[in-house]
């Protein structure tokens, strides 16, 4: 990366450098995890942790970077990220140190996760395995490379949901009144964002992939399953009963490549599991359309299906949010890993991600990763308006996704 003047500016992190360490606590901002809003504002990942432009413009450029580096293997360097490295392999037998609680958080070094993740989710099969230097690749990329590792692929977020308060929004808009300063615009934006309840968008992407594991049991190929599917849709009257035969929904796991991997699923339905990762991002990224709504937020854009919870991540260009002032500079996205835990209240629940790429000998230093519990992580940061929770799949016979996580090592 090159050694540009490095300007402070208060601004986002996101996108690789992703929205981490020593987040404010839940509820303590406009908009928490619950929707709930509590009338004060946000600040930026940039504004929190002191970020400069540069910064944000490296991080933002390698992470619309990394779908290509999805595909082009260990030897991909995107363009102006020469600080980014591969963190060295850990010997399996080695036993991780204790992670640093931090704000309702644990933290720790990349290295350090590498051998919790060999200790706890590298298993196959019941055995140990040595985090590959493919794997070790990925994860280097920051939050999307934690998702990355233990999903198998790129995040491509074709079943992602969220739930949104239709009634809340409209009753603000109507008997509601812009802030003292506030314009038109940034109100609009504003209520539409406190109708998202993130809680609630969760939980509807934990009950689709329960009834979608339900559906993968004692199925051997996929047509069975897809009927397993359709029934138990059906029984549960659930509107995703009605999405057409061409809908992400009934391709997912067909367009998932372990489970053609003869070492993952094999094309066997009842050897994979479904799982949940969450994606924080922007939704003004309408490039074509008003200045305000980049800045401020598209009240219409990225909003669920009433029915069904789906939402369209077509539009979905990773493109960050645009400055409100001089001297402003936002991150793109920000990615947190559930997996497959069956605690059943989501405040206890264990969501982790990474604070950025991994670069121990340039101006951002070494990646670290966080295991935060859900207020934490759903809390999130001014870069971000939109939070979806999305469903995909990994082999049963992989342990990237237990039922239980223990935050930090004990």
């Amino acid at each position: 990366m090159s050694q540009r003047g490095r300007t402070l500016v208060f601004a986002a992190l996101g996108a690789v450098m992703c929205t981490t360490a020593l987040m404010p606590s839940a509820g303590a901002a406009t908009g928490s995890g619950s929707g709930s809003g509590t009338g004060e504002e946000k600040r930026s990942y940039a504004e929190t942790h002191r970020l400069t432009a540069d910064d944000v413009d490296d991080i933002n450029a390698l992470n619309e970077s990394a779908p290509a580096a999805s595909s082009a293997g260990p030897s991909f360097r995107a363009p102006d990220s020469d600080e980014r490295v591969t963190p060295p392999a850990e010997p399996l037998d080695r036993m991780p140190d204790p992670y640093r609680p931090s704000y309702g958080r644990a933290e720790t070094i990349v290295n350090n996760y590498i051998r919790k993740w060999q200790q706890v989710y590298s298993h196959r099969d019941g055995r140990k395995q040595q985090m590959t230097e493919e794997q070790r690749e990925w994860l280097s990329y920051g939050c999307v490379g934690v998702t990355w590792v233990n999903s198998g692929q790129y995040p491509t977020n074709r079943l992602a949901f969220a739930f949104f308060d239709e009634d809340k929004y409209k009753n603000e808009l109507k008997n509601g009144r812009p802030r003292s300063g506030e314009t038109r615009a940034e109100f609009e934006g504003r209520v539409a964002k406190d109708s998202f309840d993130e809680a609630k968008g969760f939980q509807r992407a934990r009950d689709v992939a329960s009834v979608m594991n339900k559906a993968l049991e004692n199925a051997h190929d996929e047509g069975a399953y897809l009927d397993n599917l359709k029934k138990e849709l059906a029984n549960g009257n659930d509107a995703l009963r009605n999405e057409d035969a061409r809908s992400p929904f009934y391709s997912a796991l067909r367009n998932t490549p372990s489970f053609k991997d003869r070492n993952g699923g094999n094309h066997d339905p009842s050897k994979m599991k479904a799982v949940i990762y969450s994606k924080h991002f922007w939704s003004g990224q309408d490039r074509s359309g008003s200045s305000d709504k980049r800045k401020y937020g598209d009240p219409e854009a990225f909003r669920p299906d009433r029915g069904t919870g789906l939402v369209d991540m077509s539009r979905d260009r990773n493109i960050p949010r645009s400055p409100t002032s001089p001297g402003e500079s936002f991150v793109n996205f920000d990615y947190g890993w559930f997996g497959a835990q069956t605690e059943a209240d989501a405040d206890k629940t264990v969501w982790t991600h990474g604070n950025h790429y991994h670069a121990p000998n340039g101006s951002l230093g070494a990646m670290h990763v966080y295991e935060s519990k859900f207020r934490n992580w759903s809390d999130g940061y001014s870069d971000f308006d939109r939070g979806a929770y999305v469903v995909t799949f990994v082999p049963k016979s992989w342990n990237t996704a237990p039922d239980k996580v223990t935050q930090g090592w004990p």
